[in-house]
């Protein structure tokens, strides 16, 4: 299994924007073959980084899954609706395995 940690840097006046935006993610990527597990954004600050974590069984399966939202209807209104808003300045994608005993 691998995971990946999505680190956004959210416009901190646009966090009902991407609050929609991720949303809209999570049923996207449960439908296309990933597991999500949420979305974590600003509380109680004026914060403006956001986290999501997504797994996967394998490196392979997150390229499958990379293919269909490229080809995806519904993957692609959450991507224009966020380039529309302008609601995320930047976005760094990182993959982890997990440690079990």
């Amino acid at each position: 299994m691998i995971t990946c940690q999505l680190s956004y840097v959210i416009d901190a006046e646009k966090i009902n924007e991407f609050e929609h935006y991720a949303k809209l993610w999570i049923a996207i990527v449960n439908r296309l073959g990933g597991q999500h597990h949420g979305y974590f954004l600003p509380s109680e600050s004026t914060g403006d980084i956001g986290l999501a974590l997504v797994s996967f069984p394998s490196f392979a399966a997150y390229e499958q899954y990379k293919e269909k939202v490229a080809n995806d209807a519904d993957s692609q209104a959450a991507i224009n609706y966020a380039k529309e808003t302008k609601c995320i300045t930047r976005f760094e994608r990182s993959f982890l395995r997990p440690v079990l005993s």
